[in-house]
C-alpha cells in the first residue's frame, strides 16, 4: 500500500470510528446515567493519555502555554460532550451524527474573517437549515424531538469550541497529545464529583458497557485524535476534510446496520442535503480563506518590492562595509 493510500485509509477509519461513536454512546447511556458515562470515557482516556505521555521521548512536562490552552478547552469540550450524550440517548444515532456535523458550517460563522464571508456560503447554510428540519421531521411534520434539538444544541457549543480551539492554540509551539492530557483530566476533574455517587454502578456494570465505554475512551477519543494528526501532516488540508467529512454518512450507516434504525423517506431526504450542503459550505469556505490568504501575501509582497525600490540613506563611503555597525550593535 502506498503512502497515500495508506493516509487515506486511516483517514477514513477515524471518521468510522467517530461516525460509530454515537450508537456506542447510546448503547452506554442505556444502561448508565449519561454524566457516569462521561466519567468513565473520561477518566480511560486520561489513563491512556498519561501513559502515552510518560512512554515518549523528549520532554514529558506540560508547557505553559498547553496549560494555558488546556484548561478552558476541557471546559468546552466537556460541554460538547454533555450536551451531545443527552443528545444522543434522545434521538436515534444516525440523526445524532447528521445533526452534529452542522459543526462545519457553523465554526466559520462564529470565527468569521475579516470582510465576512462570500453569499454561497450563506446558500450553503441554509440548505443545511432545510436538511435539519426534515431530519427532525421523521415520519412527518411535527414537533421536533429533544434529543434533535440537544444535538442542535452540541454542533452550536462544539463550533465554539472548534473557533476556541484555534484562538488558543495559533501561533503557539503546543503539542496535541499534552493538550488532549490536558483536556482530558478538566473533564475526569469536572465529572467526578457527579460520579462519585455512581461508582459502585459502574463497578459491576455488565461487560457490554465496559466495552461501549473502553471503545469510547480509547478508539473514539485518544486513537482518533491521535492518528487524525498523524495522518493530516502527510496529506493536504483538502484531502483530509474530504475524508473526515464523511463521518455523517458512517454515522448513518452504523445506526442503520447495527442499531436497527431506519430512514424514512423524509429523514433520507434531510441526510442527502445535509452531507451535500456541509460539503458544499465547506468548500465555498475553504476557497475564500485561501483567496484571502493570496490577497494578503500578495499585498506584503507589494509592500516589500515598494520598499526595496525606495532609496535609502547611504553609507558614508570612508567606511568600508564591514565597518558599518548594524542596529544591534549600535
Amino acid at each position: 500500500m502506498s503512502d497515500v493510500r495508506r493516509t487515506d485509509a486511516v483517514l477514513l477509519l477515524v471518521a468510522v470510528v467517530w461516525g460509530s461513536s454515537y450508537l456506542s454512546a447510546q448503547t452506554a447511556t442505556s444502561a448508565l446515567p449519561v454524566l457516569l458515562v462521561l466519567f468513565a470515557r473520561y477518566a480511560l482516556s486520561a489513563l491512556a493519555c498519561l501513559g502515552l505521555v510518560a512512554g515518549r521521548r523528549g520532554p514529558r512536562r506540560w508547557t505553559r502555554d498547553e496549560l494555558r490552552a488546556g484548561l478552558p478547552l476541557g471546559v468546552t469540550q466537556a460541554a460538547v460532550l454533555v450536551v451531545e450524550t443527552y443528545g444522543v440517548a434522545h434521538t436515534s444515532a444516525a440523526n445524532a451524527g447528521l445533526i452534529i456535523s452542522l459543526t462545519i458550517v457553523l465554526t466559520p460563522l462564529l470565527d468569521r474573517p475579516n470582510g465576512g464571508l462570500p453569499p454561497l456560503f450563506f446558500a450553503a447554510a441554509a440548505v443545511c437549515v432545510l436538511a435539519v428540519g426534515l431530519l427532525m421531521s421523521g415520519n412527518g411534520f411535527h414537533a421536533p424531538r429533544l434529543g434533535d434539538l440537544l444535538m442542535l444544541g452540541a454542533a452550536v457549543v462544539r463550533a465554539g469550541h472548534v473557533a476556541l480551539v484555534g484562538r488558543l492554540t495559533a501561533g503557539r509551539a503546543i503539542r496535541p497529545l499534552h493538550l488532549t492530557a490536558v483536556q482530558t483530566l478538566v473533564g475526569t476533574a469536572l465529572f467526578l464529583p457527579s460520579a462519585v455517587g455512581g461508582l459502585p454502578t459502574l463497578a459491576h456494570a455488565g461487560t457490554a458497557t465496559w466495552t461501549q465505554l473502553l471503545y469510547l475512551a480509547l478508539f473514539c477519543s485518544v486513537f482518533a485524535f491521535l492518528a487524525q494528526t498523524w495522518a493530516v501532516q502527510r496529506t493536504s488540508a483538502s484531502r483530509a476534510s474530504l475524508l473526515l467529512g464523511t463521518e455523517p454518512v458512517w454515522a448513518a450507516a452504523v445506526g442503520i446496520a447495527l442499531g436497527g434504525e431506519r430512514l424514512t423517506p423524509l429523514t433520507a431526504l434531510g441526510a442527502a442535503l445535509l452531507v451535500a450542503g456541509t460539503y458544499w459550505g465547506q468548500a465555498v469556505e475553504r476557497a475564500h480563506r485561501q483567496k484571502r490568504q493570496e490577497h494578503r501575501e500578495s499585498e506584503a509582497g507589494g509592500r516589500v518590492l515598494g520598499a526595496a525600490r525606495r532609496p535609502g540613506p547611504r553609507a558614508p563611503v570612508h567606511l568600508a562595509p564591514e565597518r558599518v555597525a548594524s542596529p544591534a550593535q549600535e
